[in-house]
C-alpha cells in the first residue's frame, strides 16, 4: 500500500484538529517552528502542508500576520428549492434579513419579460440583504406579480417569502428555473457585501413556478462566493 507523502499526512492531522474543534474558525495556526516540533518534520514539509490546506480552503493566509482557520463554507444545493431561512436552519448559526427596499412598481423590461407580464402590470419589488451571524452573504432582488400577491407586505419580506406563499396563501411551489453566471460586482453590491470590485461573485437569476404552471416570482441573487460552495449531482 502506497503511503501518502509526509506533507499530506501533516495536512490530514491539522485537518483533524479543525474537525475536532481543537482549532476553531478564526484561530491562528501555530508558528512553523511550533508545527515542526509538534509533528517532527522539516519546515519545507510544514509549508507544503499549509499550502495544500490553503488551496483546499481549510486555511487562509494574511500577509504579515499569519495563517488562520477558515470558517467552513456554506453548502448550497442548487437542486433543493429552499429559502435562505430554511437553508440556514440546518446550521447552528444565526440567520437574519434586512429589507433594503420595498415598493409597488411597474416592472423593468427584463422583469416583465421574465414573468410574462406587460410593462403596465405592476409588481411588488423587494431588495433584501441576507446575513449569517451578522455577516452579509447575499443580496437578493425579487419581483412578484401584484395581482397574485396584493397583500404582500414589508413585514412578510422580513421573514420567509416561501412560508407566506405556501402557508398563508395556500399555494404550492413547484420549481425554480435558474441561470448562474460569475460576474464582477457593482459598486452597490460591493458596499453591501463588503467585497472588492475585482472579486468575482456569483449571480443567480431564477424564475419560480407554482404547481399550476404559473410564474410567481423573478429573482436575482448575488452570492458572496468566498462564503459559499455550490453542489450538484450529475448522473449518467
Amino acid at each position: 500500500m502506497v503511503q501518502n507523502p509526509l506533507y499530506r499526512q501533516v495536512a490530514d492531522k491539522i485537518r483533524e484538529q479543525i474537525r475536532s474543534g481543537g482549532l476553531k474558525p478564526g484561530d491562528a495556526l501555530p508558528t512553523e517552528v511550533k508545527l515542526q516540533q509538534q509533528f517532527g518534520v522539516s519546515r519545507v514539509t510544514i509549508r507544503q502542508a499549509i499550502k495544500l490546506l490553503v488551496e483546499q480552503d481549510e486555511l487562509y493566509s494574511v500577509q504579515g500576520s499569519g495563517t488562520y482557520v477558515r470558517e467552513q463554507r456554506i453548502k448550497h444545493d442548487i437542486y433543493q428549492l429552499r429559502g435562505f431561512s430554511e437553508e440556514m436552519s440546518s446550521t447552528d448559526r444565526q440567520a437574519s434579513t434586512e429589507v433594503l427596499d420595498f415598493a409597488v412598481m411597474l416592472p423593468p423590461p427584463r422583469v416583465a419579460s421574465a414573468l410574462g407580464l406587460t410593462e403596465q402590470e405592476r409588481v411588488v419589488y423587494a431588495k433584501r440583504l441576507r446575513l449569517l451571524d451578522g455577516k452579509p452573504l447575499i443580496v437578493e432582488e425579487t419581483w412578484l406579480p401584484l395581482a397574485m400577491f396584493p397583500d404582500l407586505s414589508f413585514e412578510v419580506m422580513r421573514r420567509s417569502k416561501y412560508q407566506y406563499i405556501e402557508q398563508e396563501k395556500g399555494l404550492k411551489i413547484d420549481r425554480s428555473e435558474q441561470e448562474i453566471a460569475p460576474v464582477l460586482p457593482s459598486p452597490d453590491i460591493c458596499r453591501l457585501l463588503g467585497c472588492s470590485a475585482s472579486d468575482p461573485i456569483l449571480e443567480i437569476s431564477s424564475r419560480g413556478f407554482l404547481s399550476t404552471g404559473e410564474m410567481f416570482e423573478f429573482s436575482v441573487h448575488h452570492f458572496l462566493t468566498r462564503e459559499y460552495k455550490f453542489s450538484l449531482v450529475a448522473k449518467r
